[in-house]
């Protein structure tokens, strides 16, 4: 399987600085493995968008597959709370 390139929104930055240091390494590295495949155990496609979201710990990544480009972009990271209410 190819792998994916990684790409973010200008707003995860952003969103990340928002978050606890220890946080943001989880994070990062359930991003980093999105690379080898994007449709991970656990990764769940949301309901009437071209979107996915995986769960790290109490926050959640929203991120969009370009499956023609080999490009995973990173929409939104926040708190499983509020992370829908801004999509």
């Amino acid at each position: 399987m190819a792998k994916y390139k990684i790409t973010f929104k200008k707003s995860v930055a952003k969103d990340l600085t928002a978050l606890p240091k220890a946080d943001i390494k989880k994070i990062l590295a359930k991003i980093d493995a999105l690379a080898e495949n994007p449709r991970v155990e656990g990764a769940i496609k949301l309901s009437g968008q071209e979107l996915y979201r995986i769960r790290q710990g109490l926050y959640r990544i929203i991120y969009e597959i370009k499956d023609s480009q080999l490009v995973v972009l990173v929409i939104k990271v926040g708190h499983r709370s509020d992370i829908y209410k801004h999509i």
